[in-house]
């Protein structure tokens, strides 16, 4: 029993598709069947029923998942403190940053990153900032670097996070609207928002919710740059990060500033490896004065 067929094994568990967990792992599908009809065996049963595309575990699957779960876990804690005992910077370091982040922030620190230390592997997933937290929960990824939950000592003890960048938000328009002076008049326009799941969303909700304000957007998408587009175009106003608004024209409503973090996150529990260490002290040369 190896490795690779272990964590074959949980990708087609988590996924439900031995196609899709073969594209995960960049293998071939026929590579993938393999690696689980040897695990399949080694152990002498059967751990998925096929059920047409999809594959759903058996009894003896359910028991392996956690089983193999432990094991992965534990090999990968002992590579990292392995590594760190000699002290050098390489090998692969998985992380996740959102898109916005990655198009505006991340690029200097990843250049100087990339010099100083040529032997490591990045593996960078672009997700939502929400997304990236679980990735890191599940340690699916050792690192994210994202929109910090605004409720994160309450919401997620489990993860560890620290401010990198202040992130001022400002209404935005396609045109001056110099009339309105205030949330109640912002909140009977057209509005396009971040979704209300989001960390981004929930902020500016709860803003107005604060007073008594309750807004309905005609669009919602989680995505800043597709938000800016269409306020540039008359959807409706919105609110964006400070470093989008060139284009656009700042509505000034009379109200507190809104702000939110961005940042690293990562797990409490978890022995970082060099290289996330080794990231992190670079990340954190270019934090906010």
């Amino acid at each position: 029993m190896h490795l690779d067929e272990l964590e074959s094994f949980i990708q087609v568990a988590r996924l439900g598709s031995f196609s899709a967990a073969a594209q995960q792992m960049h293998i071939s599908q026929p590579a993938m069947s393999k690696r689980i009809q040897s695990l399949e065996h080694h152990l002498g049963v059967t751990l998925f029923d096929r059920l047409g595309k999809r594959v759903k575990l058996t009894p003896a699957g359910e028991l392996l998942v956690v089983k193999a779960t432990a094991m992965l876990d534990l090999s990968k804690d002992m590579e990292r403190d392995v590594g760190n005992l000699a002290q050098t910077v390489s090998g692969r370091l998985s992380m996740a940053t959102s898109h916005h982040i990655g198009l505006h922030r991340l690029a200097p620190v990843l250049q100087r990153f990339t010099q100083d230390y040529p032997e490591v592997e990045l593996d960078i997933q672009f997700e939502d900032s929400e997304v990236a937290h679980n990735l890191v929960r599940a340690g699916d990824i050792e690192l994210a670097v994202v929109t910090l939950n605004p409720a994160s000592e309450i919401e997620q003890p489990d993860l560890k996070t620290e401010t990198v960048w202040d992130d001022p938000l400002c209404f935005v328009n396609a045109k001056p609207l110099p009339e309105v002076t205030s949330l109640n008049q912002l909140a009977t326009l057209p509005c396009i928002l971040p979704g209300p799941n989001t960390f981004t969303g929930r902020i500016v909700t709860e803003r107005f919710a604060s007073q008594g304000l309750v807004l309905n957007p005609a669009l919602s998408t989680n995505y800043l740059e597709t938000i800016s587009m269409l306020v540039s175009v008359g959807v409706g106003w919105s609110v964006l990060p400070q470093t989008m608004t060139s284009e656009l024209h700042q509505l000034k409503p009379n109200c507190a500033p809104i702000n939110r973090t961005l940042g690293w996150v990562t797990h409490a529990k978890r022995t970082q490896s060099n290289s996330a260490n080794a990231f992190l002290q670079v990340l954190s040369s270019y934090a906010s004065d």
